[in-house]
């Protein structure tokens, strides 16, 4: 059965499309990390955060302002943050990157994990 030129094309840019799709890798140091994050804003619906190499989160979630302040610490991301106020607390977190996106999954990789866009 030969395929039609519409479905042909169909099926090479779903198979080109799933190739170019980047997988998610451990983002393994600190100097990796920053250059990630570096002069970018982090964004996802109602969230839009700046992570600064000096080692500040400012930003805001839901309209109300977040600030705190993170370290690298034996492989991860460790963060404490505030959401208008209020602490949400202290949490080391595994960063995953690929492409232009960034994954924080808590609990050293074993919680709750969060995707944003880098821009």
């Amino acid at each position: 059965m030969r395929l039609s030129n519409i479905s042909y094309a169909t099926v090479l840019a779903v198979f080109s499309g799933s190739a170019a799709l980047a997988e998610f890798s451990k983002v393994e140091d600190q100097d990796e990390f920053v250059a990630l994050v570096k002069g970018k804003e982090l964004k996802r619906p109602f969230v839009n955060l700046e992570v600064s190499e000096e080692g500040a989160i400012s930003g805001y979630g839901a309209a109300w302002p977040v600030t705190g302040n993170w370290t690298w610490d034996d492989g991860y991301f460790c963060r404490e943050i505030f959401w208008a106020g209020d602490p949400l607390g202290y949490n080391c977190q595994e960063v995953q990157a690929a492409g232009d996106r960034i994954r924080f999954t808590s609990d050293k990789g074993q919680g709750d994990s969060a995707e944003f866009r880098l821009r």
